[in-house]
This record gives C-alpha cells, sequence and structure tokens, in this order.
C-alpha cells in the first residue's frame, strides 16, 4: 500500500515517534512524505521514503494530486489545530480530497494507530480492489 504521511511543524516530532513505534509494519509498505516530515522519518527509522517538495512549498498539493489519481491508500496528516498555517487552503483542499476519493485519513495520533493497526490486520485490503 501507499501511505502518505504529513505533520505540521507541532507535530513533526510525534510523527518521527509514531514511525519508530510502527516502523515494523511502515517497512511493508511505500512512503510518501512532505520534504521535512520525509527527511526526518528517514533519519530515524532508517526507511526509504518518497519525498515531496515541503508542505508549505506545494508538497501538500503534490500528495493530493496523487489522491486524486488513486495512487494513495492511506493518509496520516498529524496537524496542529491550534496554530494557523498560511497555507490552509492546500491542507483543506487535501482532506476534501480524501473524502472525494475515500481514503483513509487520520489527523491525530489517536485515530493514526487505530489505521495502523487496521492496516496491519489487513482491514484496508479492499484498496487494493479499487485500485
Amino acid at each position: 500500500m501507499n501511505i502518505g504521511l504529513i505533520a505540521h511543524d507541532a507535530k513533526k516530532k510525534l510523527m518521527q515517534n509514531f514511525t519508530i513505534a510502527y516502523r515494523h509494519i511502515l517497512s511493508k509498505h511505500e512512503l510518501y512524505a512532505t520534504g521535512t516530515t520525509g527527511r526526518l522519518i528517514e533519519e530515524v527509522t532508517n526507511l526509504n521514503v518518497h519525498k515531496y517538495l515541503a508542505g508549505h512549498l506545494g508538497g501538500e498539493q503534490q500528495l493530493g494530486a496523487q489522491v486524486a489519481h488513486n495512487q494513495i491508500d492511506l493518509v496520516i496528516f498529524l496537524r496542529d489545530p491550534l496554530s494557523p498555517k498560511s497555507h490552509e487552503p492546500d491542507v483543506g483542499a487535501l482532506m476534501r480530497l480524501c473524502d472525494i476519493h475515500n481514503i483513509p485519513l487520520a489527523t491525530n495520533l489517536a485515530t493514526a494507530e487505530l489505521l495502523i493497526k487496521a492496516l496491519e490486520r489487513g482491514d484496508l485490503e479492499w484498496r487494493n480492489i479499487v485500485k
């Protein structure tokens, strides 16, 4: 499965810890991330991550394009709801695309853990049929 990973600045350390904790599951899948998040994940997990531009430079839009073309199966977007972002429209557009195309989306750690456990159990195999 193709997994998109994004984390706002205040959540990057949390994303690193998440990917360390679930490295054994993530290592079986293709990972895609915005630039800085991808680099930080690679540093702590030694996993290969396909990196887009930084989120504020268009990385979220690049991931959104893959979502729109049914090339991403799951998105984990650890977002900071307390700090307004100049690229907030891109954030909303990505979430809207996930809704339109039925792509599972986690925007907080609790939901991310539920989705990663579902992935491990095979609960997301229906994505292979959709593709």
